[in-house]
């Protein structure tokens, strides 16, 4: 064969005009969780993603679709295709090499992915690769098949010492905190469950009872009381001494409400060994609590994820040199995330600070919690 006759490989960005072929090259692949016409089309109209098409002499033949997540330095291979008559020539790892030289490109530490435990070809080429599995979701596909996850560090190669910390998604829009909650205290006590039944007695103890809009959120008094309640040593950081959230409600009886609820609040927290640190909590003041085992729950504004001024909350897992690592309660279903793209999330540190404060007065929060030694147990008995 000549060189004018071998095989040409080349790979290029997808457009709106490859819709057609790509929704081809899906149908001839999978049977099932198929993307469709609509699906590829909005990624690339809306979506935070890369399509990467893989052309034999100006053929398509396969396709490589990268979710980036806002505001985090990961990227997760949601589909990979290779039609089946070109399958065995290398084409599956040449577009995951492609794959990984975008995210790259994007900072991302991580590219994160999910295959079926029966698709042993795929788990080879992975593992081959370097990619490791970290979880396994269950009912993941549409015939109820779990999901074996796997991935790999694309860039720091620093080793990371994480938090065993159990991911929880949270049931409501209004319940982040509880969901974080659970999930720090599951991360201390295995014998803590994680139902929707216990999120949302977390929220009725802890809710504020308004916020910003619709039902109330959770602030860190309510929080950090349901946390000692179940027999946690509690450390509360706040950045000022006023009444919380205050600033984003408008009523005026809204707003005495609020206050009445703080009020209470600090009344049966008074009764607590929680201690309260009125300052600004540091990175290596995070960095030291993960270091000791503490789990810190961190109030977040949603600006710098999708561009809504929203409190949030979220769980603090790990860190290492660059990043430091969450665990999110808020799965973007809508927009084909999955639990893995919002567990063990790295966020840069300076990304952090920026998101780690909200409202106008750049409240600053945190909850951390931890197991309670038995001289701190016989306090909160007394």
């Amino acid at each position: 064969m000549t060189e004018a006759q071998a095989p040409r490989l080349t790979f290029r960005n997808a457009e709106k005009r490859d819709v057609s072929q790509l929704v081809s090259i899906e149908n001839q692949c999978f049977i099932l969780d198929r993307l469709s016409h609509r699906s590829f089309l909005r990624m690339l109209e809306k979506g935070h993603s890369d399509i990467i098409i893989a052309e034999l002499n100006n053929v398509a033949v396969g396709y490589a679709l990268l979710l980036y997540r806002r505001g985090a330095s990961l990227a997760r291979l949601y589909s990979l295709a290779v039609l089946p008559e070109y399958r065995g020539a290398g084409l599956g790892a040449a577009l995951i090499n492609q794959a990984e030289q975008r995210v790259r490109a994007h900072d991302c530490v991580y590219l994160r992915l999910e295959v079926r435990p029966d698709n042993l070809g795929a788990i080879k080429l992975y593992k081959h690769l370097g990619y490791r599995q970290f979880d396994v979701k269950p009912d993941y596909y549409e015939d109820h098949s779990e999901a074996l996850c796997f991935e790999k560090r694309i860039i720091y190669p620093h080793p990371v010492t994480r938090l065993q910390v159990p991911f929880y998604c949270q049931t409501t829009e209004f319940s982040c905190g509880p969901a974080s909650l659970l999930m720090a205290m599951a991360g201390l006590n295995r014998d803590i469950a994680m139902t929707q039944a216990d999120e949302l007695q977390l929220w009725r103890e802890s809710t504020t009872i308004f916020m910003t809009s619709g039902h109330g959120g959770c602030g860190p008094h309510g929080l950090g009381l349901a946390a000692w309640r179940r027999g946690f040593e509690v450390d509360m950081y706040l950045s000022h001494e006023q009444v919380l959230f205050i600033d984003s409600v408008r009523s005026q009886e809204k707003r005495d409400v609020i206050s009445l609820v703080q009020e209470d609040f600090m009344r049966q927290l008074e009764a607590t060994d929680v201690r309260f640190h009125y300052c600004n909590i540091t990175m290596q003041m995070l960095i030291n609590h993960l270091d000791a085992g503490h789990i810190p729950l961190i109030l977040i504004s949603t600006y710098r994820i999708n561009r809504n001024k929203a409190p949030h909350w979220v769980v603090l897992t790990a860190h290492d040199p660059h990043f430091i690592y969450l665990h999110d309660p808020d799965v973007d279903n809508e927009h084909h995330a999955s639990e893995s793209d919002n567990c063990y999330v790295p966020v840069s540190k300076a990304e952090f600070v920026a998101m780690a404060r909200f409202g106008r007065s750049q409240l600053r929060a945190a909850v951390v919690i931890s197991r309670r030694s038995l001289d701190s147990a016989s306090i909160g008995q007394s």
